[in-house]
């Protein structure tokens, strides 16, 4: 069995550097997350506020992300040089790199990294409170992940488990890496307090690094003639070194489990700290070597097929019922925010049946229902088929904007988090359910549930995504599509929940602008159907034509039916939101003409007039009132 060649390089010189300077962008990035983790996180802060620890802190994540720039502008370079098979002196040039940053994705997407470093690094010194801290561990985990996109798994087969496994395995990584190296920041007494809350996140992300690993490497390694290859030795070796990293953890916690505070010996467990954190860089090293050369595939016994090169997946046959149902290629970016969803849903609902609460089941089958339904879209049969057909990929853009959003909002996700989720460790600290409070009564969180821009992200999207060249550019590759399929759901959630919701909303419009807003909704939806439905011209910026789908023999007619499946589609769930709200409405009316009853009759009863009483008697004195002034 033969193996395709590595990609082109420019000697092993450019190329240990090129390992180095990956090892040193992914060490700094994960201290960049552990940092803000110890911060904003495990330290304790005072009513939102940084502590003077987590302010102290602020050093550490902007000298880490100093390092992660210095390393972005490195992987620029080598990757430059490997790509040209040049001496790096070659490629220093303004136009050449000016070429690879703005005109080829990969270069693209390293650029986009440095950006999100340079911005990391500015702002990490002026950050005050927890909210500051969380919105850029979100912007380093965007940074850390957009190279991952144009990366070897990217060419690998099955690119959607291929890609998305890798993205869930980075991410679990650099929570749990990063974990181990705040604690190892923080002093004796912090670490004992904070080492308990990261123990919880440590065995979340110790189970993502495990199986996403295992997903990886079935998707890029040939299991049965690659063994003696390089890069599976070096795999092998790493999966050696995360087992004994999972042993350690093991260990960690089961001290802080059967222990209790004063009895665990805190210089032993940050001597075990220290270890656990070298055998950390050890593996990420590995890792770097990984992710630097190519792995193994086999060649000379496939062919070209447009469908993979293009769509990412073999072409499908002929749609069926059995292919519709049986059909499954995984998305494993989004398999793993399900399963997280699905785990912190049945954790919340666990933590009330404790307490002796029920959660109704109606709200159990209307989430049940929606995470079956989105994965259904994304990586079931109608997941493959949106890929190949317009008609089929709008029927899947109508559950995941239209019917899965409706289950989400009716299972209340809101609801249950604000239920169950730990209060602050310390009466100051507002902790992660009063971080939530807090950005549900925030000034953007206002702006968010505002009807109007409600429907304008629900409705107007709709045009600027289809008639635009956005679609066709999104569909050619897997962040564009998975990013349109996120749009979906939360687009189509944050609409519903401020026109039917039942989880709070502190900007809650009245029944009757909700019920222009549905109306509107509809007519929009429907304008939007017609115009695709009499369009003269592909949408797709030439995307569906690559496939060359046998089943397929018009492509402007499954563009058309695809038009006429989303009026239908939309149509009915925004008819039954409507229906919903009238009968919200009669239901508040009623509930607020029984409280005035029994107003009514409490105040009949302490011998005080009611409030028409006193209403009318207030008009009977400014008419007497006028009659004097007269």
């Amino acid at each position: 069995m033969q193996f395709a060649a590595s990609l082109p390089t420019a000697g092993p010189m450019v190329n240990a550097l090129a390992t180095m300077s990956k090892f040193l962008g992914i060490t700094a990035s994960m201290a960049v997350v552990g940092a803000l983790l110890a911060a904003g996180f495990l330290l304790p802060d005072t009513h939102g506020k940084l502590s003077k620890s987590g302010l102290g802190i602020r050093n550490v994540v902007k000298w880490s992300a100093i390092a992660w720039v210095v390393a972005a502008i490195g992987n620029i370079l080598f990757s430059l040089a490997n790509i040209l098979g040049e001496p790096l002196g070659s490629v220093m040039d303004y136009t050449t790199i000016k070429s690879f940053i703005t005109q080829i994705t990969l270069g693209q997407y390293l650029l986009f990294q440095l950006i999100v470093a340079v911005f990391v690094a500015a702002l990490a010194g002026r950050i005050q409170r927890v909210g500051g801290a969380n919105l850029l561990v979100l912007a380093t985990f965007i940074g850390i992940l957009a190279p991952i996109f144009q990366s070897h798994s990217a060419s690998s087969g099955s690119h959607g488990l291929a890609i998305g496994s890798l993205a869930v395995h980075v991410i679990a990584l650099s929570l749990w890496v990063g974990g181990v190296f705040a604690l190892a920041l923080l002093e004796p007494a912090e670490r004992a307090q904070a080492a308990f809350r990261f123990s919880q996140l440590a065995l979340w992300s110790v189970i993502a690094v495990v199986v996403s690993g295992v997903a990886n490497a079935w998707a890029r390694l040939n299991f049965a003639s690659a063994w003696h290859s390089a890069y599976a030795v070096v795999m092998i070796v790493k999966v050696v070194l995360t087992i004994g990293l999972i042993y350690i953890g093991y260990k960690h916690r089961k001290n802080l489990a059967t222990k209790a505070p004063d009895l665990i010996n805190w210089a032993q467990f940050s001597k075990l700290i220290l270890t656990e954190l070298t055998l950390m860089i050890i593996a990420l090293t590995l890792g770097s070597w990984l992710s630097v050369n190519r792995s193994p595939v086999p060649i000379g016994g496939e062919k070209f097929d447009a469908a993979v090169t293009v769509a990412g997946l073999p072409m499908p046959g002929k749609p069926s019922i059995s292919r519709m149902l049986l059909l499954y290629n995984p998305d494993a970016l989004f398999i793993g925010f399900l399963v997280l969803a699905v785990a912190l849903y049945a954790r919340g609902v666990m933590i009330l049946e404790r307490r002796g609460d029920k959660w109704p089941l109606g709200r159990k089958i209307a989430f049940v229902c929606a995470i079956v339904a989105i994965d259904f879209a994304t990586s079931g049969g109608l997941g493959v088929y949106a890929r190949f057909s317009f008609s089929y990929h709008m029927i899947g853009h109508m559950v995941l904007g239209m019917i899965a959003p409706i289950g989400l909002v009716l299972s209340a996700p809101i609801t249950l988090a604000l239920r169950t989720l730990p209060q602050g460790r310390t009466h100051e600290e507002r902790g992660v359910r009063g971080t939530l409070v807090s950005a549900l009564h925030s000034k953007i969180a206002s702006i968010w549930v505002n009807p109007i821009v409600a429907l304008v992200l629900f409705d107007g999207s709709l045009f600027v995504l289809y008639f635009t060249t956005l679609f066709g550019g999104m569909m050619q590759s897997h962040l564009g599509h998975f990013a349109m399929n996120v749009h979906f759901v939360l687009a189509g959630f944050l609409f519903f929940h401020v026109i039917i919701g039942v989880d709070p909303n502190p900007k809650r419009a009245p029944h009757l602008v909700r019920i222009v807003i549905l109306f509107a909704a509809m007519s929009i939806h429907a304008f939007f159907s017609v115009a695709l439905m009499s369009s003269t011209s592909l949408v797709d910026g030439g995307y569906f034509a690559q496939l060359h789908t046998p089943w397929i023999g018009d492509l402007l007619a499954d563009q058309r039916l695809g038009g006429s499946i989303g009026w239908a589609m939309g149509e009915i769930p925004i008819l039954l939101a409507l229906v919903a709200t009238f009968i919200l409405w009669v239901r508040d009316d009623s509930r607020e003409a029984k409280r005035i009853d029994r107003n009514t009759e409490r105040m009949a009863a302490m011998g005080q007039p009611d409030e028409l009483a006193e209403y009318n008697t207030y008009l009977a004195q400014l008419a007497a009132q006028d009659k004097k002034e007269d």
